[in-house]
């Protein structure tokens, strides 16, 4: 592949396909087998880089997952490694940031400690921190996942002035929209392997989904019979978390969509339902009966389940195999007197790795070596092997390709077909629009309208998430 300055390079690919640690080799920090070249445009080759010598050359990373120092302040973060004088200027490192978000149009407190910032705000400090090291050349892998509407069109403004400057962009998304709006070439990977590389403006989505997954998506959105008009969960003036008289109800075999800009108060939401955050007031009902939810542990004892927005923070554990995050929510199922059995634990894990078509070696392998959208199934067949009849899912397909997008459809609708509750939040309106039987909107922490499958548009979600 080439990539040439002023130039964005779109990047394709499935979970797996070697995209991640392409440009982790272009950044020096992983090792090339023997055979290659990276050529930079002085002539010089090299057959491994370190990460010293790609900073020489001006590769900035923006990884998919933050590269952040949470305890650090954002100003400490922006300016980690560089120096001005012997001693610490702090007021040349508060300044550097408020210029670096100058572009942004955005204000963040460059004193705030970075864990303290929601992950919108993160992304956007990662993004000014490779912005202000001069890039020649800067790769971002995902930047648009954590970004609302507005945030992501500022991104995109500030994409178009370092093409100017005469900045390579090497552009790593599975929105294919952002791919035609800002990218001027296509390459693709597969199974490891370069397939090809395109004019932007001379191919089409369907051309680039068949190079990248070797067959044709006949379906985007699994069509489902009619679901059930039985209620199984009901929410009643649910307040806390900055949301205020929130009610609604979800019917078995129904998937309720959760729709709404970035802080409209969605993901506190659904926090509150299962436990995680306290709940100031109102009652939650479950088949009709009232319970209450103070835990994590409790809502899964009344079988909610959530597949949180974050699954490698919030989800699973990445350092421990899938048989370990699996078998984690129904250890009392499989257990007797303290002690584990494992035959038990076995026929589970192998029961949702065959069923979720989880890609794995065996069920001993590290979940933190999956890809995303096999990470993504480890998370749910945690929260399945619980036995949860309400399932909730905060943005169930970020980071995921194509093609395990569509497993995950086919997973959720299954699971609707079944019988079970879904919520779903997402910021991906065709798929909230695909998936959803109904939608309910939500602005500054109230609902401020419920559309049914007829009334679906994108125009009029957008219009009440801007509070019209």
């Amino acid at each position: 592949m080439e990539f040439y300055s002023g130039e964005v390079h779109a990047l394709l690919g499935e979970n797996g396909a070697g995209k991640s640690t392409l440009i982790k080799t272009i950044a020096g920090a992983v090792i090339p087998d023997p055979g290659g070249e990276i050529i930079f445009e002085d002539g010089k080759a090299y057959s491994q880089l370190t990460p010293q010598i790609a900073k020489e050359y001006g590769v900035e990373v923006i990884y998919q997952e933050f590269n952040l120092i949470g305890c650090l302040t954002v100003a400490e973060n922006i300016c980690f490694g560089e120096r001005y004088g012997a001693k610490v200027n702090y007021k040349r490192m508060r300044e550097k940031a408020a210029e670096a978000f100058q572009l942004f149009d955005i204000d963040i407190d460059p004193n705030a400690p970075v864990y303290t910032l929601p992950s919108s705000k993160q992304q956007i400090v990662e993004i000014s921190k490779a912005i202000s090291r001069n890039a020649r050349i800067l790769i971002m892998d995902e930047p648009s996942a954590p970004l609302s509407v507005s945030e992501v069109e500022k991104m995109f403004k500030v994409i178009e002035k370092l093409k100017q400057q005469g900045v390579a962009i090497i552009y790593i998304s599975h929105r294919m929209e952002e791919i035609f709006q800002i990218s001027d070439k296509v390459s693709i990977m597969r199974d490891g392997k370069y397939i090809t590389t395109l004019e932007t403006a001379g191919t089409n989505r369907k051309e680039l989904v068949h190079h990248m997954i070797g067959r044709e998506l006949k379906e985007s959105f699994p069509v489902r019979k009619g679901h059930k008009q039985k209620v199984l969960l009901e929410v009643e003036e649910v307040c806390g978390s900055g949301d205020s008289n929130i009610s609604f109800e979800v019917n078995r075999g129904e998937i309720l969509g959760l729709a709404g800009l970035v802080g409209a108060g969605r993901t506190e939401l659904i926090r509150m339902i299962y436990g995680a955050d306290k709940m100031e007031s109102g009652n939650i009902y479950i088949s009709g009966k009232k319970v209450k939810i103070k835990s994590p542990a409790a809502a899964i004892k009344y079988g909610i389940g959530l597949i949180p927005e974050d699954r490698k923070q919030q989800g699973c554990l990445l350092g421990r195999s899938i048989k370990t995050n699996i078998s984690l929510s129904c250890l009392k199922k499989i257990s007797r007197f303290g002690f584990i059995n494992r035959k038990k634990e076995n026929r589970i894990t192998d029961y949702y790795i065959e069923k979720l078509s989880i890609k794995t070696p065996s069920m001993e392998q590290i979940v933190g070596n999956l890809s995303g959208g096999n990470q993504q199934k480890v998370v749910l067949g945690k929260t399945l092997a619980a036995e949860c009849e309400i399932i909730i899912f905060d943005e169930p397909t970020r980071g995921i390709d194509v093609g395990a997008k569509q497993e995950i459809y086919r997973i959720i609708s299954e699971l609707a077909q079944q019988g079970n509750g879904i919520i779903m939040i997402t910021s991906e309106m065709e798929e909230l629009i695909g998936m959803s039987d109904r939608i309910l909107v939500l602005y500054e922490g109230e609902i401020k309208g419920e559309l049914k499958k007829e009334e679906f548009s994108q125009s009029r979600i957008l219009e009440l998430a801007s509070g019209l």
